[in-house]
């Protein structure tokens, strides 16, 4: 991985305003690579009639009007994703953010569809999947051209050094967005629309608050998006998607862990990660070997 991907001016500005836009920053031959993948799943679509585990459609899709909301775990589905998540591109620019190496997270692919495709609602990530600090960071790359009418990504610059939001309803079930309350709180025309043409990528840390209106466009705007913590940093079991993140999470790229966390000021040098291979038993590591 290169460290030095990044000038330290953009490091510099992703730890004061929490997040990164590199326009055209994925080669042309990767980025088409990208769009192929992409295109498989809009063709598996066509046969399905309602959503799965893997694909999540809009009440209106059919097989001669596709209209997919989700690729869920695309690394986990399809070898290119895979590769430009956990050893391509998107692995470097993580790694180089980050100081590396990172702890691989989970991955998706939001298409926003043509025609008023669905908005996502202004919220933070971290309440979605919490982790021992707030490392994580998501990577988009736009996989289509991406004007103010299709619905881009909006950021509120700096707000990830700022209040960490209830994402309930009143009712006390997940929102899984901010109340309208705080929303009317917020300085809206701080909001920066992080548009580009089609292989450029955007980079928000897991406290930024962000979302995006519908697409009004005759196109969609598939978006891929894949998250990464410090490679010292782990997502807490039993919180929301933790745990259901598919069965590459947790892959380490760029180097090897530690397994050293930090808790109370009080700092771990925890056991192997056994998710994979099973755990010993404590009189099996015990027994000394020559």
């Amino acid at each position: 991985m290169n460290p030095n991907l990044l000038s330290d001016e953009d490091l510099r500005n992703y730890q004061k305003r929490g997040y990164l836009h590199l326009e055209s920053f994925v080669e042309a031959a990767t980025l088409a690579d990208l769009q192929r993948a992409a295109a498989e799943f809009v063709e598996v679509s066509r046969g399905l009639e309602t959503s799965n585990k893997m694909l999540d459609l809009e009440p209106s899709h059919t097989s001669g009007n596709p209209r997919i909301r989700r690729l869920n775990s695309p690394v986990d589905n399809h070898e290119t994703f895979r590769n430009f998540a956990l050893e391509g591109p998107a692995a470097a620019l993580a790694c180089s953010i980050l100081g590396g190496p990172v702890r691989y997270h989970h991955s998706k692919l939001n298409f926003k569809w043509s025609g008023g495709g669905e908005e996502i609602k202004w919220h933070q990530d971290i309440q979605f999947w919490p982790h021992t600090d707030f490392s994580p960071l998501t990577i988009g790359v736009y996989l289509a051209d991406v004007d103010d009418v299709m619905g881009p990504m909006g950021v509120l610059p700096s707000s990830h050094q700022g209040p960490l939001y209830d994402q309930y309803l009143d009712s006390g079930e997940w929102g899984g967005a901010m109340n309208p309350r705080d929303v009317a709180e917020l300085d809206m025309n701080e909001i920066v629309w992080l548009t580009g043409p089609a292989g450029s990528v955007t980079v928000h840390n897991c406290c930024m608050i962000h979302g995006s209106v519908p697409n009004n466009s005759p196109n969609p705007r598939p978006l891929l998006l894949q998250t990464y913590s410090a490679v010292q940093s782990y997502p807490i079991a039993h919180i929301g998607a933790n745990g259901v993140t598919g069965p590459l999470s947790g892959t380490v790229i760029g180097g090897t862990s530690d397994q050293k966390i930090t808790i109370e000021g009080r700092q771990i040098a925890g056991a192997p990660d056994w998710s994979r291979a099973g755990a010993p038993t404590i009189f099996g590591s015990q027994q000394e070997t020559d």
